[in-house]
């Protein structure tokens, strides 16, 4: 357990798993406080995994003495094309199947190169 009167800051817990977050949080010392953030846009983990950042919020939230705080693309300050680029990123992954593997081609690709 920590010390008491530690602040833990703990960044970028959006590849976390469920059991991992929960570890961690329940490692709380007496007078402890812990500061955990975390972009639930860009967690990575594989689809049959339990983000333990989103399920953190949603257990969480509501809870006494615990304060979830959601920020908005207004909220962060980015070089004008990292917003495009973020942008485009949300355009496209609104717009795409639910499942990747379900696409196929329109036209099969040749693989085989010409020889010289």
């Amino acid at each position: 357990m920590y010390s008491s009167k530690d602040i833990f800051p703990i960044d970028c817990v959006w590849p976390t798993y469920e059991s991992q977050m929960k570890m961690f949080l329940t490692r709380l010392g007496f007078g402890s406080k812990i500061v955990i953030t975390g972009d639930i846009t860009q967690i990575d983990l594989p689809g049959d995994k339990v983000s333990g950042l989103k399920e953190a919020i949603r257990v969480l939230d509501g809870v006494e003495d615990i304060q979830i705080c959601r920020l908005t693309p207004a909220d962060v300050v980015r070089h004008v094309l990292v917003q495009r680029i973020v942008a485009a990123y949300d355009k496209y992954e609104k717009n795409r199947l639910p499942d990747e593997r379900a696409r196929t081609f329109t036209k099969k690709p040749d693989w085989k190169r010409e020889k010289k």
